[in-house]
C-alpha cells in the first residue's frame, strides 16, 4: 500500500479497565481500524495520568491502578481516520480524541 506524505494521527485516550462488547476498548478499537484497512495502530500504556474527572491513575507499587492510562495511535488519511472515528466514537464513553497533521515519512 502507498501512503501519501500528508497523513493524519488519531490518538484516542482511554483507561486500561475500559470495555466495549466485553472486551478491552484498546484492543477493540485496533482490531476495528484493521478491519477497516487503515495503515497502523499501536497501543502505549501510561505510567501515570489524568483525564476530565481529575482522578490521578497510577503504577507506583503503593498506588497499585488497575486503570492505567491508555493511548491508542492510528496513522491514516484524515479522510479515513474521520470515517473510522465516526464508527467508533460510541464505544468510547470516556476519553479524549484528537487528531492532528503528520509529515509521513516511511511506510514500508
Amino acid at each position: 500500500m502507498e501512503f501519501e506524505k500528508n497523513g493524519c494521527l488519531l490518538r484516542i485516550f482511554i483507561g486500561e479497565s475500559d470495555r466495549v462488547h466485553g472486551r478491552p476498548l484498546y484492543a477493540w478499537l485496533v482490531e476495528e481500524a484493521q478491519r477497516q484497512g487503515l495503515a497502523g495502530a499501536t497501543v502505549i500504556r501510561g505510567m501515570m495520568g489524568f483525564g476530565k474527572k481529575n482522578r490521578i491513575h497510577s503504577a507506583r507499587i503503593l498506588s497499585l491502578s488497575m486503570d492505567l492510562p491508555v493511548i491508542v495511535e492510528i496513522v491514516d488519511t484524515r479522510d479515513r481516520l474521520e470515517a473510522y472515528l465516526d464508527s467508533v466514537e460510541e464505544a468510547i464513553t470516556e476519553g479524549l480524541a484528537t487528531l492532528e497533521k503528520a509529515d509521513v515519512r516511511f511506510y514500508r
